[in-house]
């Protein structure tokens, strides 16, 4: 997505080139202390600062530097200066400490980024989704867990744009639990239960996990025959599953010393690569690892797999399951687990 977005003409009544904030500041305030007159006006116009001042503010949030926020809009160091000093002005809060030579945002302005980032990006997606689409396309926006998505969902989603050409697809990954009511996410495949409050579930596949290295770490030895001796060597660890080298250990009775020890990992494909680096053993999913256990630049490094309790799952709000969208990506991902009878 492109950082840089273009201004917008200025609306009466509220911060911008043309006028001041302290006009702005008093017009609002001469509505709330005179409710009989100005209550209706007020509920009939939405209370927001500018386009450009939001604008403006983003760039320079992100930036901490008028100048380099002025370069990126293409306006002048004073101009963004004078917008940011209106919108603080119009709502009331410092948003950036000021210095000679920096710009700090304050806790306020640190929140207030986010949350004016977040609606410029839905803002200029549903502007592109019309420019692409010519208003006759639908946008469904998916959620994925990064390895999840590159090595098993993206080199199989090319059928389902290829049946749906007129639906934009926006694929972004996440790792920490995210709510939907605070995103623009319509549909995500999730790994745990299916406890998440408000959604839709449907049970995509199992995991089975096995024990993998690079032929080097085992001197080019065949697997361990004894399980137990995997704890003389580094386990690597990932973030989101930190008891899985415990359980693995418990069932086949190694010692559980550096369990919770080695390197952590919070992207299963950054574990991929450092297991082929010969950093240590890693506990991986089998189906993210198929291609380099088949091509020899992994091996299994002992027995047993372990069969994890949790699941893959697809998951919508239960408010969008009838969004045509949501319906069909769903039909299509359910068909295709369904005839690889994928489920470990």
């Amino acid at each position: 997505m492109s950082s840089r977005r273009g201004t917008s003409i200025e609306a009466p009544g509220v911060p911008g080139v043309d006028q001041t904030a302290a006009g702005t500041t008093q017009a609002v305030a001469a509505e709330i202390i005179a409710p009989d007159a100005g209550l209706s006006r007020l509920r009939a116009r939405r209370l927001l600062p500018s386009l450009t001042a939001l604008q403006f503010f983003d760039a320079a949030a992100r930036h901490l530097s008028f100048t380099r926020a002025a370069a990126e809009l293409s306006v002048t160091q004073s101009a963004i200066s004078r917008q940011i000093r209106q919108l603080e002005d119009y709502i009331g809060q410092q948003l950036f400490h000021r210095s000679t030579n920096r710009l700090i945002l304050t806790s306020t302005g640190a929140e207030y980024a986010t949350a004016v980032r977040r609606v410029l990006d839905q803002a200029e997606a549903a502007t592109l989704q019309l420019m692409a689409y010519d208003g006759k396309g639908a946008l469904l926006t998916l959620a994925l867990l990064p390895t999840f998505g590159s090595r098993w969902l993206v080199p199989r989603i090319g059928e389902f744009m290829a049946s749906h050409p007129t639906l934009q697809l926006n694929i972004k990954t996440y790792i920490e639990p995210f709510a939907f009511e605070t995103s623009d996410v319509d549909i995500a495949i999730h790994f745990g239960s299916d406890a998440w409050v408000g959604a839709v579930c449907h049970r995509l596949m199992g995991e089975v996990a096995v024990p993998v290295c690079a032929p080097s770490l085992l001197g080019g030895r065949k697997p361990l025959t004894d399980a137990r001796n995997i704890a003389n060597f580094p386990l690597l660890q990932h973030t989101t599953r930190p008891l899985a080298w415990l359980e693995w250990c418990s069932q086949v009775g190694a010692p559980a010393a550096n369990a919770l020890g080695g390197p952590r990992f919070d992207h299963f494909y950054m574990m991929i690569q450092a297991a082929i680096a010969g950093l240590g053993i890693a506990l991986l999913p089998r189906f993210l690892v198929n291609d380099e256990l088949a091509s020899g630049r992994l091996v299994v490094a002992a027995q047993p797999e372990l069969k994890t309790s949790s699941a893959y799952w697809l998951v919508y709000p239960e408010k969008k399951a009838q969004l045509p969208a949501v319906r069909q990506f769903r039909d299509w991902l359910l068909g295709i687990v369904s005839a690889e009878k994928t489920d470990d």
